[in-house]
């Protein structure tokens, strides 16, 4: 017979209470729903009552949580969800860890955090390796922690540019059909770089970097035949590269330089017939020392929770169409 056991979470105020419980209380239900024991939420407190081990997951999901509020993270569904299933695996030890780890703090005092265990390993990987691919489905974080690193790496004085690309490859990179100068042609492609850069900097850096040529953003096209030196490299959409394009890419890389190469190899927009240069790349530089390989799955989505559950359908119907 299982020995019961009571514990509560108490509350620094009524704030702090508001924002680890939820609006009308969704957090809490969740935690309700995530362990088969009793939980009530009482003024300043939350008790917990029912079968040890129960009361001591469940609390121990809530203690963390109110962890990371304290250390000024606004707290999610995200957070809540993604804590319950760490410590429900066994994995309640790395939930302390993995929020605590600020890589920087944005222009707007947000601190930025890995929020999966994936996305931890593939932050680590960009510390040890000179060049790192983070492959893996929407909304996993990879290009918004590619250039929060870069970022960081920037304001520590560690590269002094950072520069971004992306292949054009809706416009086949022949952009000379399109209305404007070079920049209003390829704005469209590199919007998602351009916002990620205002999130983390604000504006005012950002158009100061940008005018001064200390941040870069441009074609793949425009890489050919440079050496990047003393700078963090980002590759975005990289599953949209050649297999020519990518190796071209690869080889620019200079003394004193890191490159990030990001993409989705479920979201390939190349000709039929032709081999994305990430896919390839990925299967022939495993082995290399001083190259990291980061595979981020659904479980490491952290936009809407519709979103990862639109991911998993796919990946199913897609593990389906290859069985037949």
């Amino acid at each position: 017979m299982q020995q019961a056991e009571e514990k509560q979470v108490v509350f620094a105020d009524h704030k702090e209470a508001y924002a680890l419980l939820g609006e009308r209380d969704e957090f809490l239900q969740v935690l309700r729903d995530g362990f088969a024991c009793q939980i009530v939420s009482r003024g300043d407190r939350v008790e917990f009552l029912g079968e040890a081990v129960d009361v001591r997951l469940a609390s121990k999901v809530l203690e963390e949580l109110q962890f990371l509020y304290r250390q000024g993270t606004n707290i999610t569904m995200h957070e809540v969800r993604y804590g319950i299933g760490l410590v429900k695996g066994g994995k309640g030890e790395a939930l302390h860890s993995l929020f605590s780890d600020t890589i920087l703090v944005t222009s707007k005092g947000r601190h930025v955090r890995p929020k999966t265990l994936g996305q931890r390993i593939y932050l680590e990987a960009i510390r040890r390796n000179y060049i790192t691919f983070g492959i893996g489905p929407a909304g996993t974080g990879k290009t918004y922690l590619a250039v929060v690193m870069a970022v960081a790496a920037l304001r520590s004085k560690a590269v002094d540019k950072v520069i971004l690309t992306r292949p054009a490859v809706e416009a086949g990179e022949r952009l000379g059909f399109l209305p404007g100068d070079l920049q209003e042609k390829v704005d469209p492609y590199l919007r998602p770089l351009y916002d990620a850069l205002q999130d983390i900097l604000g504006m005012d850096m950002y158009q100061k970097f940008m005018s001064k040529g200390v941040i870069e953003i441009a074609p793949l096209a425009y890489m050919r035949g440079r050496t990047l030196e003393d700078a963090f490299v980002i590759l975005d959409e990289a599953q949209n590269t050649t297999e020519k394009q990518m190796k071209m890419f690869l080889t620019r890389l200079g003394f004193g330089s890191r490159m990030v190469i990001t993409g989705d190899l479920s979201q390939v927009d190349l000709p039929r017939g032709v081999t994305s240069g990430l896919r390839q790349a990925s299967e022939i530089l495993k082995a290399v020392d001083g190259v990291g390989i980061v595979h981020l799955q659904s479980l490491d989505v952290i936009r809407h929770e519709v979103v990862t559950r639109i991911v998993e359908a796919y990946e199913r119907h897609e593990k389906r169409e290859r069985k037949q």
